[in-house]
């Protein structure tokens, strides 16, 4: 790294008998000059942009729809290409999804996947053990001194370093502070955080073994997100001494108003950009968000009837594919979340099939690659895209020309023959509790019913709780969606968990907090942007 600018240091907000193991390893005074640039340099443009959010929202709910833009109309036309990719992610055909904790660095990659997104965002839960310790963990493994030793005394360690998966490390999401760093008396984003900390201490080091610093990015909502990203990246490579182009970002689409600003915002990143990915849970969570108050017709039914075979998600999804080979880059699939049950080995066999032909349908439709939660879903998502890709790397050379997709094809929600039901609104309750219950303790990954869930899953939840309420929403049992009857289903999943799992474990949990969140978020009429907005300050 080339001398720090001037700039005052960020301010460390945690009791130093808190702190935890090998902080000063991760924050030292370089570290902490960097994270001060990064702040001073672009948290303004940073604020703007959430103003910018909230008007484009409001202007949603005045309308109701969404259009491309016409004012970049001339990047859609125009002719240009992304960089070509790294050898290092040029064949990206699976990719494993995971918290950054010690023992699922190591399984993450040694699981055989070809990437691991390594992730402080929605399936880590942002305390500051997990801040510090997931990068850590992350500079460990790149200096092959990582290993763990479970409460059986199975130990884990890595494979020889060409098994090894690929990372690309997940930031949080721009809407999202640190308050454990501060310059002055303002706390710093913590994508500038995540970002920083881990660019600053390890961007030569992957250089160094033939990678580089790769990232995926949430939460965008705009081209002009992306434009920021990509400031930020000549920043930080001029302030690192590395050549232009070194970092790389895929950025998920997993947000709708994104949907219809791919290809800028591929344009803004073209010379770090390789790919765009499909993020379906949050997308959900964004139509419902944005189109929560316009009406039955944006009404989504239970989550699990939205299928990837919808309409409006064949549409998104076959839009991602086709403009993502149009300029070069890679498009990838969406998360498989099943956890593989060996003790019901019927339950599980329907469970891979249903997986098998997800993916198989994503290869087909012309996607480079796809995620899974789980190290046993590896061999089946690979057999999917193997069977289609064979020897080449991508199939970027599938231009989905025979795609066409209108502004309305999007927001579609009307096309698909499925209504709420009262099933879904215990689901979503039952889901919401479990989940934020966990997050407040500490893990942002979390294995319910047999899926792993992340910060999306509650999203998706308390925002179709607070859509179907306000729609009035009459089930097929007769029963409608009001107030009184969330906190009733609500009131009777915390006595069944109590039941569940015993007094003494029930105290020992934060199950209260979480279904007196829930309903906060669920119910409050003015709709929280974020669940983790209000869920972080009731974080220790």
């Amino acid at each position: 790294m080339s001398a720090p600018a001037p700039s005052p240091l960020a301010i460390v907000d945690v009791d130093p008998s808190q702190a935890p193991a090998r902080q000063g390893e991760v924050l030292t005074d370089a570290a902490l000059a960097f994270i001060a640039a990064l702040h001073e340099r672009f948290t303004a443009r940073r604020d703007e942009l959430l103003t910018r959010r909230a008007e484009r929202r409001a202007e949603i709910a005045r309308t109701s729809t969404l259009d491309f833009l016409p004012e970049t109309a001339h990047i859609r036309e125009g002719d240009w290409q992304v960089a070509g990719a790294p050898v290092a992610l040029n064949d990206r055909r699976v990719e494993i999804t995971g918290p950054t904790d010690r023992k699922m660095t190591i399984n993450a990659l040694n699981s055989g996947a070809k990437v691991w997104l390594a992730d402080f965002e929605d399936a880590s839960a942002p305390t500051w053990e997990n801040v510090i310790g997931g990068q850590i963990n992350l500079i460990d493994a790149y200096e092959r001194r990582i290993d763990f030793t479970d409460a059986r005394g199975k130990s884990y360690g890595l494979k020889p370093a060409e098994e090894l998966a690929t990372v690309v490390m997940r930031p949080r999401g721009w809407h999202l502070e640190e308050r454990h760093l501060r310059i002055g008396d303002r706390a710093v984003p913590g994508a500038l955080v995540d970002f920083g900390l881990y660019f600053f201490h390890n961007a030569q080091r992957l250089i160094d073994l033939g990678k580089g610093p790769y990232f995926y990015l949430p939460k965008t909502e705009s081209h002009l997100e992306a434009r920021l990203w990509n400031d930020i990246f000549v920043f930080a490579q001029d302030y690192a001494g590395i050549p232009q182009g070194t970092i790389r970002a895929t950025v998920l689409i997993e947000t709708i108003t994104a949907a219809y600003e791919m290809e800028e915002i591929l344009y803004e990143l073209r010379e770090h950009a390789s790919g765009l990915n499909a993020g379906r849970w949050d997308y959900l969570f964004s139509i419902v968000k944005n189109f929560r108050d316009g009406g039955p017709k944006f009404v989504l039914p239970d989550r699990n009837a939205v299928t990837m075979t919808a309409p409006f998600m064949r549409a998104y999804t076959e839009l991602l594919v086709r403009t993502c080979h149009k300029r070069g880059a890679h498009a990838i699939g969406g998360m498989a979340a099943f956890i593989p049950n060996r003790r019901d080995p019927e339950a599980n066999e329907k469970a891979l099939e249903k997986v098998k032909n997800d993916k198989d349908r994503e290869a087909r439709d012309g996607f480079d690659g796809s995620w899974v939660a789980h190290p046993d879903l590896v061999p089946i998502a690979r057999a999917s895209f193997d069977a289609v890709l064979g020897d080449k790397p991508h199939q970027k050379d599938r231009l989905r020309e025979d795609v066409q997709v209108s502004a309305a094809d999007l927001i579609a929600i009307d096309s698909l023959d499925a209504k709420p039901t009262y099933q879904g609104l215990v689901d979503a309750v039952q889901v919401g509790t479990r989940y934020i219950e966990a997050w407040l303790r500490g893990l942002g990954a979390v294995a319910i019913f047999g899926l792993m869930e992340d910060a999306a899953t509650a999203e998706i939840s308390r925002s179709q709780i607070w859509q179907w309420v306000n729609a009035g929403v009459v089930f097929e049992n007769g029963q409608q969606a009001t107030a009184g009857l969330v906190r009733e289903v609500a009131a009777r999943e915390l006595t069944s968990i109590r039941a569940e799992l015993g007094e003494e474990a029930f105290a020992a949990g934060k199950w209260q907090q979480a279904h007196d969140l829930l309903l906060r978020v669920s119910l409050d009429e003015d709709y929280a942007d974020f669940l983790t907005l209000p869920a972080y300050e009731l974080l220790d």
